[in-house]
């Protein structure tokens, strides 16, 4: 499982012109699901997003969480997080879990993560527009592959 988190001043998502989540101060986190994740890999993602210290503190220094700050999580799906380019240029998603094992595994980190920080969710398999106001930017990829 494979997470792109993006610290923001705000953003809203929309699908067909009508806005579905929105959060100010926070984090919009890009999941992706691998065909072989688990409930493991969930639950080490959805524990250690809200953990990340990527908030300023009173002294400028990056020692806060997205829980320090009273902020939110907007969690939105992305199968594209598994594109295989390797030889090609144009990518192929043979690694991404389909719908059938991408919908349940979403749903289940966005309870896990919900019980944790205030979360906003996209809408699994739709066109999303997304209006992003990064801050910093700071931008950080997970990836459960790699926990230690």
């Amino acid at each position: 499982m494979r997470a792109v988190v993006q610290r923001v001043k705000n953003a809203t998502l929309t699908v067909n012109n009508n806005v579905i989540s929105k959060i100010d101060n926070g984090l919009l986190v890009f999941l992706g699901i691998k065909k072989d994740d688990t409930q493991k890999d969930a639950n080490y993602l959805a524990e250690k997003i809200p953990k990340l210290r990527i908030f300023d503190d009173e002294n400028g220094k990056t020692n806060l969480s997205v829980l320090d700050v009273g902020g939110q999580v907007l969690l939105v799906s992305n199968f594209t997080l598994y594109a295989n380019t390797k030889g090609t240029n144009r990518p192929d998603f043979c690694y991404a879990a389909g719908r059938d094992i991408a919908l349940p595994m979403y749903e289940y980190f966005a309870s896990v993560i919900k019980e944790k920080v205030p979360t906003q969710l996209g809408m699994f398999g739709e066109d999303m527009q997304i209006d992003v106001h990064l801050d910093g930017p700071f931008t950080i990829l997970l990836d459960s592959e790699n926990k230690i």
